[in-house]
């Protein structure tokens, strides 16, 4: 599947170390996809970062859109918040 990244997406990535290739990996093969607000879905995956600590990368995606966008993406330590059981 095809995506595009938004200037937006590609400025927070910068700007919170998120690698591209690891937005793309989630994109790819998502462990979860949650519902966002209307015509959004959140990607998910837990990711371990170089310090040993288990975060989760969310990138969110406008599914509205043709080819898809990605409106911005974000790395938390808050996994149980978001994570969502099967």
């Amino acid at each position: 599947m095809e995506f595009r990244i938004s200037q937006h997406a590609a400025t927070e990535m910068r700007r919170r170390n998120i690698e591209r290739d690891d937005v793309m990996g989630i994109l790819e093969n998502p462990q979860q996809i949650v519902t966002g607000r209307v015509g959004r879905k959140v990607y998910q995956s837990q990711l371990i970062s170089g310090d040993g600590k288990v975060y989760l990368v969310r990138v969110v995606l406008d599914d509205d859109k043709m080819p898809p966008v990605v409106v911005t993406v974000y790395r938390t330590s808050k996994v149980t918040k978001y994570w969502r059981a099967p």
